[in-house]
């Protein structure tokens, strides 16, 4: 009998912890909202899927977006920047590739607190897809005599 009620207590332990393991890990998933400007930026590029480089050339584009507190979009996103050297089928199909990556994030499922901080405040978010070559400058090259 005593055995008995040994492994009830222990089998009843191990459901109460069970429980509160699940509870705390349904807390956690509640808590993985997007708590820093950093992981604003993060978010948006995962979003991101750039056009097929078969399709178009690689460009690099500028999107200025705000927030309001529940994390959609407020207002009109706006392009600030494209790379000059893109064509006009490059650039169309960049914007609605920022766009699409924009309805994919939103809403933004900020905290409490990063709801506050966000809302109505321009981020500049740069999709970048070409390679950068450092800028040479003449300074920096060695001389040869």
């Amino acid at each position: 009998m005593r055995r008995c009620k040994g492994t009830v207590r222990l089998a009843a332990t191990l459901l109460i912890v069970a429980a509160a393991s699940a509870g705390q890990a349904q807390g956690q998933a509640d808590t993985t909202g997007v708590n820093t400007i950093r992981e604003v930026f993060e978010k948006l590029h995962r979003c991101w899927r750039p056009p097929s480089a078969a399709s178009v050339n690689p460009m690099d584009i500028t999107v200025i977006v705000s927030f309001n507190r529940t994390g959609e979009i407020l207002g009109r996103p706006r392009i600030t920047y494209e790379s000059a050297q893109a064509s006009d089928v490059d650039r169309l199909a960049y914007r609605v590739a920022v766009m699409e990556a924009l309805q994919r994030c939103t809403p933004m499922p900020f905290t409490e607190t990063m709801a506050g901080a966000a809302a109505g405040r321009p981020f500049a978010v740069q999709f970048r897809n070409t390679k950068h070559q450092p800028e040479r400058r003449a300074w920096l090259s060695p001389k040869t005599l």
